[in-house]
C-alpha cells in the first residue's frame, strides 16, 4: 500500500516530502471545470471539499488499496469565488481587485481508498491585502512570470507574494492549500506514518 497525492501542484508535493511523507503524487482525472459548473448550487465553504473529494476518489477508483489525498482550495471576495487566473493580465485584475482589502481562502483537504472518503478537514484563513502602488503590481507580474497562474489568488505566500499583504489571519499550510498538521494527524492516527 502507498500514500498517493492526487494533486500536480508543485507546493502541496513540496509540503509533503518537508513533512517526511512517502508519496508517489498522480494527476487527478478529473475536469475541474466541470466539477465547478456542476457545483455551483454547493456553499463556497464546501466546495473546496467537493472539489478535493473528486479528485482523491478519481485515483483512490483505480488504486484501490492505497489512501489517497486529494485537497483543493477556493477563493471567496465579495460573493464571487477567483479560479487561477489564465494570464498575466487576468492575474493583474485579480490583484488589482483584491488590493487593500481582505478576503477568504479556504482550503479542504480529504484522504479516501476504494470509493469511500475516509476522513476529510476544512480551514479557513482571511488575508488583507496592503494598498500597494501600480507600479509595484507590474514589478510583482513581470518578477513572478509564469509561476503567477498557479494558485487561485494570483499570489504564493511563501515567496515575494508575502510582499502583497499586510495582515494574515489563520493557518500557513490552510493558505498554501494544504491543512498538513490535521493531514498528518489522521496519517499517524491511521499508521500511515509513523507515531
Amino acid at each position: 500500500m502507498a500514500i498517493i497525492l492526487a494533486s500536480t501542484s508543485p507546493i502541496r508535493r513540496r509540503l509533503l516530502e518537508n513533512a517526511g511523507v512517502p508519496f508517489i503524487a498522480k494527476k487527478p482525472t478529473v475536469d475541474e471545470q466541470e466539477l465547478k459548473r456542476n457545483a455551483r448550487g454547493l456553499a463556497r465553504e464546501t466546495l473546496p471539499l467537493h472539489l478535493a473529494s473528486a479528485k482523491a476518489l478519481s485515483i483512490s477508483k483505480l488504486l484501490r488499496d492505497d489512501l489517497v489525498i486529494g485537497a483543493d482550495q477556493v477563493l471567496s471576495f465579495s460573493g464571487k469565488a477567483f479560479d487561477k487566473p489564465a494570464s498575466s493580465e487576468e492575474a493583474k485584475l485579480h490583484l488589482a481587485e483584491l488590493r487593500g482589502k481582505s478576503h477568504t481562502l479556504i482550503s479542504a483537504v480529504c484522504c479516501a481508498r476504494g470509493d469511500e472518503i475516509l476522513w476529510h478537514y476544512s480551514n479557513r484563513a482571511e488575508l488583507t491585502m496592503r494598498y500597494f502602488s501600480d507600479r509595484f503590481l507590474e514589478d510583482y507580474i513581470a518578477t513572478a512570470g509564469a509561476d503567477i497562474s498557479t494558485s487561485v489568488g494570483a499570489y504564493k505566500l511563501e515567496g515575494q507574494g508575502i510582499q502583497l499583504f499586510e495582515r494574515v489571519d489563520g493557518d500557513y499550510f490552510t493558505v498554501l492549500g494544504l491543512p498538513l498538521l490535521p493531514l498528518l494527524e489522521f496519517l499517524r492516527s491511521t499508521g500511515e506514518i509513523g507515531s
